[in-house]
């Protein structure tokens, strides 16, 4: 069911904060602060604040959102110019382009195609807001609307599109899941199974379609696979390696046998993941742990078994072709055929809000 909001206000989003074209904490970051200063509140880095904020409420760091944002610009413009655009549009034109949803699903990435936006933008821009990240919406929706220089917007259309496609087609994804486990105890949960660079964003985007998220990293936790009991010498062995070296990580086992599990239970690991069991295994590995340790399905996973699994009481369904395989949801930028051909005025967005 839509979960469509009331339009919600424009807003005001200038050019880049820093003096530096495209920002950055250092050379290699897109927010304008000096080399070493990564450390700073990223609310006063970069992006403009209102949009910074709604990233960090989303749980993303606005910094990491903005360099993304700058190596997508960076990669499609080569260090030139849209030469198509530059050569058919008038430099001070002005339009409203409608981002719009092609075909149903669910929505992620709508702020960061705002950040994308924001690092070509030369002038002030004016955007309206028709839903929200996590919405369900039908093919025919409205979900943003951009007023701004027309050359502005044409050159960054295809990089915001590449992102709020990708993490639209992860959520939708996702919430197919989490809607076929509903009424269960079970969650899908992603895996770093991640586009190198973009992590960050379609764990968000797995959060928008309703999963929960698994390591960020592997520093958050520990993960022993049988590549490590091989080279700790046995699951003991490795676990206590682990637990000695970092006593206070959450420590996850994976397992292929049910046998596998009593000695792992006695050493107390934080969770089991059952590696290609069958529901059957995984209903008596349920009963065997009793409460004992959180259980995660791994493997033969798919929407049309994901439910037997899911009932037989397992807290997690790792499924890493949430982020690896999804499809993109088809959103386009449309301008609108009325767009006027007047530079835009300083105070243009401030008379729209007014």
């Amino acid at each position: 069911m839509s979960s469509t909001r009331d339009d919600l206000p424009l807003l005001q989003i200038g050019g880049p904060a820093g003096d530096t074209p495209g920002g950055g904490c250092g050379d290699a970051c897109g927010c304008g602060g000096d080399e070493g200063s990564y450390e700073l509140d990223p609310l006063s880095c970069g992006l403009d604040p209102d949009l910074a904020a709604l990233l960090v409420a989303a749980g993303l760091d606005p910094v990491q959102v903005e360099d993304v944002a700058h190596l997508a610009l960076e990669e499609d413009l080569d260090q030139g110019v849209d030469v198509t655009t530059v050569a058919t549009v008038p430099e001070d034109a002005v339009a409203t382009a409608d981002f719009t949803a092609r075909e149903a699903g669910t929505v992620a990435g709508l702020r960061i195609a705002e950040a994308v936006l924001s690092m070509v933008c030369t002038d002030e821009f004016a955007v309206e807001r028709h839903v929200e990240d996590g919405d369900h919406v039908e093919a025919g929706t409205v979900l943003l609307s951009v007023t701004t220089r027309t050359r502005d917007l044409l050159t960054a259309e295809r990089s915001a599109l590449n992102l709020l496609c990708r993490l639209s087609g992860i959520a939708t994804a996702t919430r197919r899941w989490a809607d076929l486990l509903e009424g269960t105890k079970a969650k899908v949960r992603d895996t770093r199974k991640t586009t190198p660079g973009l992590r960050a964003l379609e764990k968000f985007a797995v959060r928008c379609g309703g999963g929960v998220n698994h390591r960020m990293s592997l520093s958050d936790a520990a993960l022993i696979k049988d590549n490590h009991v091989v080279a700790a010498g046995g699951v003991a062995e490795a676990f206590a390696a682990v637990r000695s070296e970092f006593p206070g990580v959450p420590i996850e086992v994976e397992v292929d046998r049910l046998d596998q599990i009593p000695p792992i239970l006695a050493q107390g690991a934080d969770l089991i993941l059952l590696d290609n069991f069958t529901p059957e295994q995984t209903r008596e590995a349920v009963e065997l742990v009793n409460g004992r340790a959180m259980l995660e399905s791994s493997g033969r996973l798919t929407l049309d078994n994901a439910r037997p699994y899911a009932e037989t009481g397992v807290d997690y369904l790792a499924v890493g072709a949430l982020t690896h395989s999804s499809p993109i949801l088809d959103i386009g930028l449309d301008l609108r055929e009325d767009a006027d051909h007047a530079a835009l005025a300083p105070d243009a967005a401030a008379r729209e809000d007014g």
